[in-house]
């Protein structure tokens, strides 16, 4: 199966964009996203994100090696 055919993912635990923000004591999506893109996310009318993009803390370490 090629890159082309596979499906983005949309597991938000796992994605760089997802991150805990202490001022509203939850975790939240980084992405900005216009007034349209948001009013699908939000009406669930997506079936995977665009912009996920898996988060690899070890990433620089993987450069190292």
């Amino acid at each position: 199966m090629s890159n082309l055919n596979k499906k983005k993912e949309s597991n938000c635990e796992s994605c760089e964009f997802y991150d805990y923000d202490e001022y509203l004591d939850a975790y939240v999506c980084e992405m900005r996203l216009d007034e349209d893109e948001m009013a699908r996310f939000l009406s669930g009318r997506t079936s995977s994100c665009p912009y996920y993009r898996f988060y690899d803390e070890y990433k620089s370490v993987h450069k190292q090696i």
